[in-house]
């Protein structure tokens, strides 16, 4: 029986944490959003995301765009490291510099 008591403590302290964090509410919130709704969506569950702010295209969207700006930074700092390389060769030494 202790073990009863023990697990239901674990969920009445989950339940306070949810209530803190005012996951709750929120889910409350949006679940009588889909309720009142006159016309159910055909996917209940896109509804529940796009009310919460779940966006998975735009989420995909950012990890592509992210991905292309590194691929670009990349071949910019290679672009830099050659050019860098190429002014060397023009710029005069100190000892060259310092003879003359």
């Amino acid at each position: 029986m202790s073990y009863y008591r023990g697990s239901e403590s674990k969920r009445e302290q989950f339940r306070r944490y949810l209530e803190k964090a005012g996951v709750l509410d929120t889910l409350t919130n949006v679940l009588v959003a889909l309720y009142e709704e006159t016309e159910k969506p055909n996917n209940a569950l896109d509804f529940l995301k796009h009310h919460l702010g779940v966006e998975t295209a735009d989420a995909e969207t950012i990890r592509l765009g992210v991905s292309e700006l590194h691929q670009k930074c990349d071949l910019l700092m290679e672009e830099n490291k050659e050019l860098r390389n190429r002014l060397l060769q023009y710029e005069p030494t100190p000892e060259d510099g310092a003879a003359e």
